[in-house]
């Protein structure tokens, strides 16, 4: 049986550990006793002669006896913390193993590179002999720091050879050869956007007159024997910014981000909490995953009563219209925080897609330390 009052589940990995959250509406909530029965593998709610289940995914058990902190916040539901019973089966893939652009780019083989937003092909038949990280951003200031003869290379740019793939925080540079792109008015900056011709896209900029730099957000990579596959735009853009927060916080050791528009504005500033997350969810719930999008996307799990995501926690505070415009200047200045440059529209929309995750969740659980909550789901 469904259960009317759909339940959340918040795991951690880590810890073995739960947060339940059984959701009832405020016209919903049964004015006779509930009585919580959480099971191994199920849970139950009983009302007024009336009784509604859940079983929960395979692999994931709970430890009966360890729940503690059961209450009822209005506007939420009934919350409880509890154990996991022998450990997560990962039965999922976890967060930490999403294959990153850099490990799925190999040299000596052919792609083809597709506009995310429509499957128009940019670059058709790429073989690449060298796939290569760019080092980080302030390289440059590096060099003249620790070399001593810096000149000849620290103001120098990096630019790939027909057969070179640059990889970058957010982008990746190639040799712009024969690509299909029509640029908005050469003339009217340096880094001329790149723009699909089908749907008009921002795809990403001309860096040099024979070097383009295209943002992971905007573009499908895939092998040239293997038939395009759509993936639905918000999907595409939270998981491919869960990416590089995941890949920046193991490699530098960064938890503080600024999402950055290719105009040079903030428009978000991003704490990265934990990225060993498992939700498990009713679908019966206000999910974010459940929800219409203004990009066309119904975002929605595997089919079944329950669905289960792999989840990125985050902290965020838009900076738009000079929002927490004290907070970004300070951050702006802040050694330990590392700016993401997207193209501005992408901004929009991945401030717009944090919103509407914010406002999925239960009340309680939308805000910490003045920062709104948010799970990126990979």
């Amino acid at each position: 049986a469904g259960m009317a009052g759909a339940f959340l589940m918040e795991i951690r990995r880590g810890t073995q550990s739960a947060l339940l959250v059984i959701r009832y509406a405020a016209a919903e909530l049964p004015s006779a006793p509930v009585e919580v029965s959480v099971c191994v593998d199920s849970l139950e709610v009983r009302s007024g002669g009336s009784c509604d289940a859940a079983a929960l995914p395979a692999g994931v058990r709970l430890a009966p006896s360890s729940c503690r902190g059961l209450r009822r916040l209005r506007g939420d539901g009934l919350h409880l913390r509890v154990r996991l019973a022998g450990g997560l089966i990962y039965f999922l893939p976890s967060v930490d193993v999403v294959c990153p652009l850099r490990e799925s780019l190999k040299s000596n083989k052919n792609y083809i590179f597709y506009c995310q937003s429509c499957g128009d092909i940019i670059v058709k038949d790429r073989k690449f002999l060298r796939v290569l990280p760019l080092p980080s951003e302030n390289w440059s200031d590096l060099v003249e720091e620790w070399c001593c003869h810096p000149d000849p290379f620290a103001r120098s740019t990096l630019h790939p050879q027909h057969g070179d793939c640059f990889l970058g925080d957010t982008f990746f540079l190639l040799n712009s050869g024969s690509e299909s792109h029509v640029p908005e008015s050469p003339k009217s900056k340096e880094n001329t956007r790149v723009i699909c011709k089908r749907c008009k896209t921002m795809l990403g900029e001309t860096v040099s007159s024979d070097t383009i730099k295209y943002y992971v957000t905007e573009v499908i990579i895939q092998l040239a024997e293997e038939s395009f596959s759509p993936t639905p735009r918000s999907q595409f853009v939270q998981s491919m910014v869960a990416q590089c927060l995941l890949e920046l916080s193991s490699a530098k050791s960064t938890f503080r981000f600024t999402i950055k528009g290719d105009n040079g504005k903030t428009y978000i500033l991003i704490w990265l909490l934990n990225s060993d997350t498992l939700l498990v969810e009713s679908l019966g719930s206000l999910s974010s995953h459940s929800i219409f999008t203004p990009f066309g996307d119904i975002l929605m799990p595997s089919s079944g009563p329950v669905g289960t995501w792999n989840a990125v926690k985050v902290l965020y505070q838009p900076c738009i219209k000079c929002r927490n415009k004290d907070l970004a200047d300070a951050w702006e200045n802040d050694m330990g925080v590392h700016p993401l440059k997207f193209p501005s529209e992408t901004c929009l929309e991945l401030l717009l897609i944090l919103g509407l995750s914010t406002a999925s969740l239960p009340p309680s659980l939308r805000c910490m330390n003045s920062f709104q909550v948010r799970n990126s789901f990979c």
